[in-house]
């Protein structure tokens, strides 16, 4: 099952099922302490709460016939980096002063773990991701992202974009945040593909592939699976609930295995798109202010 987050033609924020070719609204009046998409998602069984809450009265709208939002409410974003081999290979690149501490992360019982920013920052589909106007050397990074109750379990899976400043971090790892967090740094979306105890995650057919067009030509286009994620999922869970509390629960995006080459790098106008099996595509403009 997938749950949207969606702006009709009136203006009015609602709740979606989404199908194959169609939408399902939901009536989040109809249940107790049940009012925004996150309180369907925490609940003890989202998937049968959702099949309740669809609102009988409406028709199925068009995918085209709403305005798809990012799928958060009051979160934070935390990111894991360094989960792939490619993105080890990618940061040691970046910055030889650090190129040790980039490999023993890799191999280490403890991620590498850092806060991403908050709702504000986020994108959601078609709006802008930015690359900063001090950074030359900038990507996006396509990631599956985890979405965690409070209680800190899985609940559901959504696509993230990661934008970074390549160029800044590799000039100082200490300057990670400002190559990491900014305005417009994080791209979620479209939807939440909700977690089925009866139908395990499959890594291996998981597939993430990155798209980026400029000037409507296909300029890079790169792909992985989850089975090539170092780490568990469930192991970096744990470890971002180590002396944390997420009283409105937290997204995290596990890190990438896809990078562009060296010598790329975003440019104003740029459209970039991440799919990955099951939840769907995220398109969003890149923006950069000259």
């Amino acid at each position: 099952m997938r749950l949207a987050k969606v702006l009709l033609s009136s203006n009015e924020l609602r709740m979606a099922m989404v199908e194959d070719d169609h939408l399902r609204l939901l009536d989040l009046t109809q249940v107790d302490h049940v009012r925004t998409f996150s309180d369907v998602l925490h609940a003890p069984d989202p998937i049968g709460l959702s099949k309740f809450l669809v609102d009988q009265t409406e028709d199925p709208l068009g995918w085209d016939d709403v305005q798809w939002l990012a799928p958060i409410d009051r979160q934070e974003v935390w990111a894991a980096g360094v989960t792939y081999q490619r993105s080890q290979k990618a940061r040691m690149e970046e910055s030889e002063s650090a190129a040790s501490h980039y490999d023993r992360v890799y191999t280490a019982d403890r991620p590498e773990l850092f806060f991403k920013g908050m709702p504000r920052r986020v994108s959601g589909p078609g709006e802008p991701v930015r690359v900063r106007a001090d950074s030359n050397w900038s990507v996006p990074e396509p990631e599956f992202a985890l979405v965690i109750s409070p209680d800190m379990r899985i609940v559901g899976h959504t696509v993230g974009n990661d934008m970074s400043a390549r160029d800044i971090e590799g000039e100082n790892p200490l300057y990670l945040p400002q190559a990491k967090v900014y305005d417009q740094c994080c791209g979620l979306g479209p939807c939440v593909q909700v977690a089925d105890p009866d139908q395990p995650l499959s890594l291996t057919e998981t597939e993430i592939t990155l798209r980026i067009s400029r000037n409507q030509n296909e300029v890079f286009q790169g792909n992985t699976n989850l089975g090539e994620l170092a780490r568990s999922l469930d192991g970096l869970v744990d470890w971002l609930g180590r002396d944390h509390s997420f009283p409105d629960g937290v997204i995290l995006l596990t890190g990438t295995g896809i990078i562009p080459p060296d010598e790329f790098t975003l440019e104003n106008g740029d459209s970039v798109s991440i799919e990955i099996t099951g939840i769907g595509t995220l398109t969003n403009p890149v923006v950069k202010d000259s």
